[in-house]
Parts: C-alpha cells; sequence; structure tokens
C-alpha cells in the first residue's frame, strides 16, 4: 500500500505491516469513521420524567447512558483499545438525544490536564472530589461535585467494559472459536492498572492517555492533546533505559495512538473537512524550569508524521534560537511531504508575550494551545475567541460603504476615524462577555457566574474546577480568556494603503471620486483598478511604508483589548485570525480600494492578500514581523504555501531550517507551512478517488483535501497558487 505525498520523494517505511495496513484501513477505507456514523447516539426516550429534571441531572443521565451503551470497538492487533463511537460527537454535540433532540452541546477549543490522569490516575480524582465534596458541603456547589463524581464513575464503567470484552475474546480464543491475539493479551494487562492507578511503563502511559482522550471525545467534546513528550517523555525514557522497550517497540505503540486518533476519518464532503477536531500536539520547547525537553517522543512523533499520512493530529514545534540544527532539520524532512501537519511557535516571542501580560514566567513557559493555535496555558485556561472582521469596519462602519458624505482631509485623519471605529468594536465585545456574571463587584473583588449549560466531563479534566466546585464555565479554571480576533488584517492594511497612495500622495483621484468609484465596484474603471492592483508593493512584500501601517494597526488593537482586563477576572488578549472566514466575509464585503471586486475571498490570518505578496517567503516574513507581535498575545499566524520543488533535495531541506531560524529571529510568532501543488491540487479536485489522503493545511487545523466543499477547495487552490 502506498500513501500520496505532495513531495515525490516515497514516504520512509519504519512502520511493520500490520500498523500500516491498520493506517490504510481508518485513512483510505473510512472504515471506522463509518462505523461510528452508523450509531448516532443513545436515546433518553425511555428514561420517565427526564424532560423535568434540571440541566444537571440531564446531563449525569446522559454521560451514564453514553458510558453503558456506547458500542465497544477492539480491532484485532491494535496496541491500545477505548474508541469515540457515536456518530453525533462528529457534530460537537453530546451524542445523545431525546424525543429525535440533541440535549446538550459540547465543548471544544480546550487543551485538558491529562497529565494528572498519569501521573495520580482515576484514583487521584476520586480523591480530589470527595475532599472538595466535603469542602463545599450544604452549599449550591455539590450539584456540580456530584455529577464529577457521575463522570468518574460513567469513565470506569465504559473502562471495565472493554477489559469484559477484551476477557471475553481472550477466552474464546483459547477455545479455538477466534483467532489469538496477543496485542489484547498485553492490552487487558495494561488496562488492569490504567487509567485507574498512575502509569508506570511507557505502553501504559499510552493507553491511559488515549483512554481518557477517547472518552472525553465519546461525551463529544473536541479536546487538544497539548505536550506530547512532556506528558509520555519520560516513561519512554525509563523503559529504554531499563531495557523494557526499544525505539521501534515504542514507535508502534505510539503509531497506534495517531491512527486511533484518525477514527473519525469518513470520507465525503464535510465542508472545511472532515479532520477539524481540534486535537492539536506540541512538542520541544522548554519545561517549567527552562530545560529543554525534547525527547525520545518528540522524534518517534516525526517519524509517525512522516511515515503516514496523519492530518487528524496537527502538530506545532516549539522553535527557539536554542533549538539544535538536528531537531530543525528532521522537522524539515516532515514538513517537504506536505500535509501542513507541522507548525512552528517562536517560543522566545510567545514567552515574551505571556509575560509581559502578566502571565508568571513558570506558567508561561507551559504553554500550548487551545486545539488550533491560539496559546493558552493548557489545563488551567477556560477560553474563547471573538473573531470579526476588520476590512468590514473599515467598509462599513469607517467608510459607511463609501457614502458620498465621506470625506477625510488626510491619510492620518482616515487612519485615526478607523482606529476609533476598531476600538468601539473591541469595546462592545469585552462589555458582551461581562454578562456572564451574577454578581459582578469590582470594588470588593467579588465575582459570581451565571450558572449555565453544564459541561463536566471536560471540567473534571481542567484545574481547579474540582477544588473550586464550579464548573468550566462557571468560573472553575485558573484561567478566563475572551481574545478578541481580528481578520482580514492585510486587506484593511492594503485598503488603507492604497487609499494613501492614489489619493493623498499620487493624486489619481480625489477622496470623493474613489468612494464612487468604489460603489460602482470599478465598473467602468479598469485601468485604474489594475494600477491599483499591480502598482503599489503592498503587505508581505517587505515595504515599510505599508507595513507599517499594519504594525501601527495592530499594537493600537493590543492596547484596546488589553485595556478591559481589570474589569474582571477574564482576560481580553487580542489575536489575529481568519480560520477560513474569509469565505463568510466575502459575500458582505464590497469592493476594496487595493482592486478587488464585490465578493472576492481574499487574505487568510495574518497573512498576505492571494497574489499579492511577490518578493518571496524572506519579505513576507519581515512584513509580518514589523509589529510588535508580542502584543498578539493569543497569536497571529502566518500561512506559508510552498511548492514541493523548492523544497527538494539537500538544498531545499537547508532552506526550510534557514526559514525556521529567520521566523524565531525576525520576531514571528506562528507559522503555518505547507508544501502543495496547486496542479495536483486540481486534479484531485477532478478526481478525488485517487487522492483520499492527501492533505493540506487550511486553518488552524489540517483536512483531507478531497473532504473540502468546492468553497473551500477553491480558496486552498488560490492560497497555492503563484507560491515559490
Amino acid at each position: 500500500m502506498t500513501f500520496y505525498t505532495a513531495y515525490q520523494t516515497p514516504r520512509p517505511i519504519r512502520l511493520s505491516e500490520a500498523t500500516r495496513q491498520f493506517a490504510y484501513d481508518s485513512l483510505e477505507h473510512h472504515r471506522y469513521g463509518q462505523e461510528a456514523m452508523q450509531t448516532p447516539a443513545v436515546t433518553l426516550d425511555h428514561i420517565v420524567g427526564f424532560a423535568d429534571l434540571s440541566l444537571l441531572q440531564k446531563e449525569a443521565v446522559i454521560i451514564k447512558e453514553i458510558a453503558e451503551k456506547a458500542p465497544v470497538r477492539l480491532v484485532r492487533g491494535e496496541k491500545i483499545c477505548g474508541a469515540a463511537t457515536l456518530g453525533l460527537a462528529l457534530s460537537h454535540v453530546i451524542p445523545a438525544t431525546f424525543e429525535g433532540q440533541v440535549v446538550l452541546p459540547s465543548l471544544s477549543h480546550v487543551t485538558l490536564d491529562f497529565g494528572c490522569v498519569l501521573e495520580r490516575g482515576i484514583e487521584g480524582l476520586y480523591e480530589d472530589v470527595a475532599q472538595a465534596k466535603i469542602a463545599h458541603q450544604g452549599t449550591k456547589k455539590e450539584a456540580f461535585l456530584n455529577n464529577c463524581q457521575v463522570v468518574l464513575d460513567a469513565f470506569m464503567v465504559w473502562h471495565d467494559r472493554y477489559v469484559t470484552a477484551l476477557e471475553h475474546y481472550i477466552e474464546v480464543s483459547e477455545q479455538g472459536e477466534v483467532p489469538p491475539c496477543d496485542a489484547f493479551v498485553t492490552t487487558l494487562e495494561n488496562l488492569r492498572r490504567v487509567p485507574m492507578k498512575p502509569a508506570t511503563t511507557f505502553h501504559e502511559a499510552v493507553q491511559a492517555l488515549w483512554m481518557t482522550f477517547a472518552f472525553v471525545r465519546l461525551m463529544g467534546n473536541w479536546p487538544g492533546i497539548g505536550r506530547l513528550d512532556v506528558l509520555l517523555g519520560k516513561y519512554l525514557e525509563k523503559d529504554l533505559s531499563e531495557g523494557r522497550l526499544t525505539l521501534d517497540e515504542a514507535r508502534e505503540i505510539l503509531a497506534h495512538f495517531f491512527i486511533k486518533g484518525c477514527e473519525w476519518v469518513r470520507g465525503g464532503n464535510q465542508g472545511s473537512g472532515d479532520a477539524q477536531h481540534y486535537q492539536n500536539i506540541v512538542l520541544s520547547g522548554v519545561d517549567e524550569n527552562g530545560h529543554d525537553v525534547t525527547n525520545a517522543v518528540t522524534y518517534l512523533v516525526l517519524d509517525i508524521l512522516e511515515e503516514l499520512p496523519i492530518g487528524d493530529f496537527p502538530t506545532t514545534i516549539r522553535v527557539s534560537k536554542n533549538t539544535p540544527n538536528q531537531l530543525l532539520r528532521r522537522v524539515a524532512e516532515v514538513i517537504r511531504h506536505g500535509g501542513g501537519v507541522i507548525a512552528i511557535y517562536n517560543e522566545d516571542l510567545v514567552l515574551e508575550a505571556l509575560t509581559n501580560y502578566g502571565y508568571p514566567l513558570v506558567e508561561a513557559r507551559k504553554f500550548a494551545n487551545d486545539g488550533c493555535w491560539e496559546v493558552q496555558i493548557p489545563g488551567k485556561t477556560n477560553f474563547s475567541y471573538h473573531p470579526f472582521d476588520g476590512l468590514g469596519v473599515l467598509q462599513h462602519t469607517t467608510l459607511k460603504d463609501y457614502a458620498s458624505d465621506v470625506a477625510f482631509s488626510s491619510f492620518d485623519d482616515l487612519f485615526q476615524a478607523y482606529m476609533r471605529d476598531l476600538e468601539g468594536v473591541v469595546d462592545s465585545i469585552c462589555q458582551s462577555r461581562l454578562g456572564c456574571f451574577a454578581v459582578m463587584d469590582k470594588e470588593n473583588n467579588h465575582f459570581e457566574w451565571h450558572e449555565t449549560t453544564p459541561v463536566t466531563v471536560p471540567s473534571v479534566f481542567e484545574n481547579d474546577c474540582i477544588k473550586r466546585g464550579l464548573s468550566y464555565h462557571e468560573g472553575g479554571t485558573v484561567y478566563s480568556v475572551l481574545s478578541p480576533h481580528i481578520g482580514g488584517l492585510a486587506d484593511t492594511v492594503n485598503s488603507l494603503y492604497a487609499i494613501k497612495k492614489l489619493v493623498f500622495d499620487e493624486g489619481k483621484v480625489t477622496f470623493g471620486e474613489l468612494m464612487s468609484i468604489l460603489s460602482q465596484n470599478w465598473e467602468g474603471y479598469e485601468p485604474l483598478r489594475q494600477y491599483a492592483l499591480s502598482r503599489y508593493a503592498y503587505y508581505g512584500n517587505d515595504n515599510p511604508e505599508v507595513d507599517d501601517i499594519a504594525a501601527k494597526l495592530l499594537s493600537g488593537f493590543g492596547e484596546f483589548c488589553m485595556s478591559h482586563d481589570s474589569m474582571s477576572p477574564i482576560k481580553f488578549p487580542s489575536g489575529v485570525s481568519t480560520f477560513g472566514r474569509q469565505l463568510d466575509w466575502a459575500p458582505y464585503r464590497i469592493a476594496t480600494p487595493h482592486g478587488h471586486k464585490r465578493g472576492e475571498v481574499l487574505a487568510a490570518n495574518a497573512s498576505p492578500t492571494p497574489g499579492s505578496d511577490k518578493e518571496g517567503v524572506t519579505a513576507m516574513i519581515r512584513s509580518y514581523c514589523r509589529a510588535d507581535l508580542r502584543k498578539q498575545v493569543t497569536g497571529a499566524a502566518l500561512d506559508m504555501k510552498l511548492l514541493p520543488s523548492s523544497v527538494a533535495r539537500e538544498a531545499g531541506l537547508d532552506a526550510l531550517v534557514a526559514i525556521m531560524r529567520g521566523f524565531v529571529a525576525e520576531g514571528g510568532f506562528f507559522l503555518q507551512p505547507d508544501v502543495a501543488d496547486p496542479r495536483i491540487l486540481r486534479d484531485a479536485q477532478a478526481h478525488p478517488e485517487n487522492y483520499q489522503t492527501l492533505s493540506v493545511r487550511v486553518s488552524g487545523w489540517n483536512a483531507r483535501f478531497v473532504t473540502l466543499c468546492k468553497e473551500w477547495q477553491d480558496m486552498v487552490i488560490a492560497q497555492n497558487e503563484g507560491v515559490v
């Protein structure tokens, strides 16, 4: 069997044929995702009086029902077990229905504290709940803590069903009724210890991590994994030093974790792709004491991602000025196979951003992401973000849809008017979030959150929900964050720059004339439109004149957001993203001053307008880095598209390493590189049957290209047109 890669050199083969076949069944044949869709949910119609229960009581019933009734799936030869087998979980809801309707939503954009299960086991969490129930006895917090107990009990019910299934299989195999499976014997031995007790070996740790992750997913939630090499590294190093395991054996075990993480692959048109489940991984970087965490697990993950077309675990490498060439070169080797699965954090800058913002250094060093790429402290953060279209603010608010009475005497007047409007948008976002408080006594630092939809399953694995007796949505976490995210950055900046040049610098047209031309969608003014499109070096071309506009805009935006931090326990750090929303925003956008017509799909994230960056990758990075990106505390993503020919041979690897080094040195925040050929993407669009595992980077996630709808496919192709 072969797996498609954009880079024409075949993928290396390190894994066993059985493991590769397991991957092939999942990725190429969509076997397990299609099985999940056959059982969408458990039904609650048989529960007498269900409609009259409180939301917490309903949640408790649902959790028990799912744990007791979700199908148990064992696959012969798999080295770890547990599966999220209910299809509605793929729709970001808790997979349980009453009278045909979903009862409760689920949670995403969160990276949980999986380390607590590895280090203390479920027994440790039972102890935490028991202590919290004593501390909060007689208060309204007891109801939430009772549900925490329900979650742990349900976890063990589900776990025990797998133990029983394994015992039954081994029993009938000994009787000759089914083929024997040595892997099941080992898995059963592991499950008799984990996740109830702390893990003691690498295999136990992988099993405990997977089972916890799969249980949370089974309940409809989409968590990130976080720092996988930190979670698993010490177990592998101990096994290797004691001769219990070889690297090849460890690679096989870990590969099954990744393959099972693709269990929701189901093929077909899935809109924004079928791998968008926010299960991101972060590798390398420093620990809370500043020591490098890179270990054997780091490299095993890269081996697996290079060999198998795993798009479901977008993986970000924390790179700093101290990252050794050995790791960067290995990362480059994986990047050039395409699929966009590897991204880059500039650890040095991210740590500066977090500590400047007020996080203690020991906490900042733990950073991971929220399941896309927005930075958070894993296991401690209630994270949400509020995206908005910065170009829409310019067009519809500042320029009033190009009304005839709009006038500015100078570019500075225009820019200041836009910044006032931008500040108004930020104020509205931040003020609206304060509605989550039932009591808001700032003078005495007393805040009580409104009771809201319960999400007890992820709350159990998020500090300090159990200790505080409060749910994730009700103030239970250590940090509460709402991050306003500006989109359309490049097109906003380019529009302002085009007005500056056309009207105030060159006098090609008056301000009023330009407004009239734009209101007519450039009709009858094609020469001027082409002039605006091609005459100027826009954002992404290392032009200080336009890049300084971006820098000034982002600086002000970051300050607007941070000015709201003192109002409540909620923090409002800023970020820059689109996450594909340029598709959604396109119908509401009118003609742009930099030459684009009404409804065009424009720039992604903090990247240049498609087709406007003409000076290469280095110029693009310099434009992006001219802003002080430390003020975009939750992140600002730069997309980098490369042709396979540009990363070929040793020179291509050297170039990728140099790009990563330069990105860090210039002060970048987050880099999303992808290797793709638009010609191949177009062929995949026409012949999807030949490209079932072709993965592309979409935004904060990857997608199998053929599972994107045509609009998303066209956008990805356009982003790759004219790449270097």
